[in-house]
């Protein structure tokens, strides 16, 4: 037997695996499955080549746990290895026998081998306290060998006898990791990280991975239903099918194959649990692709798959990858030409989906500057009646002010500002209807975009000048009766609560508006869905209380002379608007359901 110690080009290798290279110690059932796929890969292109006389279909990986002796075994009837490789590839620790391979034999289909033996076998220490190699190479005059490390820098090789070529590496399971020896968690592993790799792999009697995944075929030859039983393959618990996908198929400036799915989102941003997983030649990468993808691209699902991205390397070193980058920005590109065509040949189908998928879109419009400019072309902006427009389209049809400026009106929710709605739609204005979360951030782009162009929500505080403005309306009180209004107001009302203005609005408006300024509104919704860029509690939290004198209920107060029948007019008055708009809670409420129910029992 030969004894000796474990060649590494770098200081103490096994604290820098365990603790910067590998963040899991499952990780492990990745790289030892890979390294199988590997070997098997090779054996075909050997085979395919003419070198080696075997049947291809008869290749396969077998994961073996016996659990009486602690020992989980991962075998192939690949290519093998002979004493001297094992020494190069193992013991020499930074060498890559794939690498080696690729060279020797490039351009002769290899495009599936992954890489890194040696770093990728030494993710086994993660889990085990010994680690045993039984490998026979396919060189038929070569001796089998047998090879153990304790998980130290020493180890012993010997000769044994093994008749067929392949490889079987043996885990010694620490105490601290036994859950690796349970066949439902090793079946977990398997589905996670090796579920499409190309060669099957088998767990007791079954084969637990597909090795034809959609995403390899050609677009042109995939049908819908396919993608759909592709979709609940990744996605079991999925209950609602997708709205549509990406099939993304490059080779040039670099390879990448992947389907993204466009789930039902809604009005939700929520965290993902059903993510898209990125993929190295089939084999397992993350799910966590923050910071690797532009954040709105997470709110999808699917699959990505490059022979580009690093296998064994942390997310932060993903991030700053320039493949990683590249391929970032053409995902996008895709996603973005995928909605403008959807929009420019079937307009109909696209805003019937509008409301499934545009918080992805509008998402993306606001933290993506490449996304935003494209997405002009189909971001959709629906109207109360239910007829959508593209932004331009809509600006076309709009009214200009002074100055050439142009207004639109939006209302966030129907029910709720009805009687805003009412008072501007009385004026021939179109309002749109924009109640997504994230729409305060969208308009604040928008705008900073198109100089002249301003949105105001139907229950701002500006509405009612840019209407008075636009219609001068005379008023019914003179200036004395406009000065004992605002005496009663300032006397009735609560002035840290509301900031009262008394206007001349229409006699059909109604005699009490209540309005938030659009700027702090705005401002609190955008804080609400996590921008932190401003400080609302410094934010003035008062409303606006709109007055308006033309009202005859406005008359009546002004001459009513009993003083609490005054009173209990701007009270119930107050009350009613407050109740419309959801602003009258707990001791007022209650307060104002009593004293309702005494009027009419009268």
């Amino acid at each position: 037997m030969e004894k000796g110690k474990i060649k590494v080009t770098v200081e103490d290798i096994f604290p820098v695996i365990k603790k910067f290279l590998y963040s899991d110690n499952e990780i492990f059932i990745r790289e030892l499955v890979s390294n199988a796929t590997d070997a098997i890969l090779k054996l075909k292109t050997l085979i395919n080549l003419g070198k080696f006389n075997k049947k291809i279909d008869d290749l396969i990986i077998e994961i073996v746990i016996d659990k009486e002796n602690q020992i989980l075994k991962i075998i192939d009837n690949g290519i093998g290895m002979t004493k001297k490789e094992v020494k190069k590839y193992i013991n020499q620790i930074a060498f890559s026998g794939a690498e080696e391979f690729l060279r020797k034999y490039k351009d002769k289909n290899n495009e599936y081998i992954i890489g890194n033996f040696g770093l990728g076998f030494y993710s086994s220490f993660l889990v085990s306290d010994k680690v045993e190699i039984i490998s026979k190479s396919y060189k038929d005059y070569e001796d089998a060998i047998h090879w153990i490390c304790d998980g130290t820098t020493n180890f012993s090789i010997k000769n044994i006898d093994k008749p067929k070529s392949g490889t079987e590496i043996r885990l010694h399971i620490n105490d601290s990791s036994k859950e690796f020896l349970e066949e439902n968690k090793i079946k977990e592993l398997l589905i996670k990280y090796c579920k499409f790799m190309p060669i099957p792999i088998k767990l007791g009697e079954r084969e637990v991975n597909n090795p034809y995944p959609l995403w390899v075929k050609n677009p042109i030859n995939v049908k819908d239903e396919e993608y759909i039983n592709f979709y609940k393959e990744l996605y079991p618990l999925q209950i609602a099918d997708p709205l549509f996908w990406i099939h993304l198929n490059i080779d040039h400036p670099f390879k990448l194959t992947g389907v993204l799915f466009f789930p039902k989102i809604k009005n939700q941003i929520e965290i993902q649990r059903d993510k898209i997983q990125l993929y190295k030649n089939k084999v397992y990468v993350t799910d966590n692709l923050e910071g690797i993808v532009p954040d709105f691209l997470n709110l999808l699902q699917g699959v990505i798959d490059s022979p580009d991205i690093p296998l064994n390397v942390s997310r932060s070193y993903l991030q700053s990858d320039s493949s990683v980058k590249q391929i970032s920005g053409y995902i996008t590109r895709k996603v973005a030409e995928k909605l403008e065509n959807m929009c420019k040949n079937n307009r109909e189908d696209f805003e019937n989906n509008w409301e499934d998928i545009k918080i992805i879109i509008e998402y993306g419009m606001i933290s993506d500057s490449n996304f935003y400019s494209k997405a002009k072309k189909f971001a959709l902006y629906p109207d109360i009646n239910k007829k959508s427009f593209l932004l331009e389209e809509y600006i076309k049809k709009a009214k200009k002010f002074k100055n050439n400026k142009i207004i639109c009106f939006y209302t966030s929710n129907i029910e709720n500002q009805n009687s805003y709605i009412k008072t501007i739609k009385n004026k021939g204005y179109k309002i749109l209807l924009l109640d997504s979360p994230i729409v305060g951030h969208l308009l604040q782009k928008i705008e900073m975009d198109y100089k002249n162009l301003n949105f105001f929500r139907v229950d701002s505080d500006q509405i009612d000048q840019i209407l008075k403005n636009e219609n001068q309306n005379i008023s019914n009180l003179s200036k004395e009766e406009t000065n004992i209004l605002e005496n009663i107001l300032k006397t009735n009302i609560d002035n840290h609560k509301f900031i009262i203005k008394i206007e001349d609005l229409s006699d059909f408006s109604l005699p009490f508006l209540i309005t938030v300024p659009e700027f702090i509104r705005r401002m609190k919704e955008i804080s609400m869905t996590g921008n932190n860029l401003f400080n609302i509690n410094n934010l003035n939290s008062k409303y606006n209380l709109i007055v308006n004198k033309n009202h005859k209920l406005i008359k009546k107060i002004i001459n009513e002379k009993d003083l609490n029948i005054k009173k209990n007019l701007i009270k119930n008055s107050l009350h009613l608007i407050m109740l419309s708009q959801n602003l009258l809670r707990g001791k007022e409420l209650t307060d104002f359901i009593y004293n309702s129910f005494e009027m009419l029992s009268k």
